[in-house]
């Protein structure tokens, strides 16, 4: 669900400082797009969420929301607009709870 380890190579990438901007800059930005997925009214609306979340999830470790987003927003660059938003947005529920149960320990370490 969580590439753990690539949350330790960002932090030592961009600094301890830098890392808590990033994260805290995702989560609003992702939970933003989630949620206004289901309000998307286009094909192209929906696949250009998509591939946002889909990147700024790999960036930060989310693996499985990354997955899921792909295969939607390639499900949305052919038209379809079903695209397991439902998944998409459990997914994200429990990775991001999953994320910040353990953000103190990444931040400390």
């Amino acid at each position: 669900m969580i590439d753990w380890q690539r949350l330790r190579d960002l932090k030592g990438e961009i600094g301890a400082e830098d890392f808590g901007e990033v994260v805290a800059l995702f989560l609003e930005e992702a939970d933003e797009v989630v949620a206004r997925l289901t309000a998307a009214d286009t094909a192209r609306a929906l696949e250009r969420d998509l591939h946002f979340l889909k990147g700024s999830a790999l960036n930060l470790g989310f693996s499985e929301l990354a997955q899921i987003c792909q295969i939607g927003e390639h499900k949305a660059a052919a038209g379809e607009v079903d695209v397991l938003l439902e998944q998409v947005q459990a997914v994200y529920a429990t990775s991001r709870t999953t994320f910040l149960g353990r953000l103190d320990a990444i931040e400390a370490a």
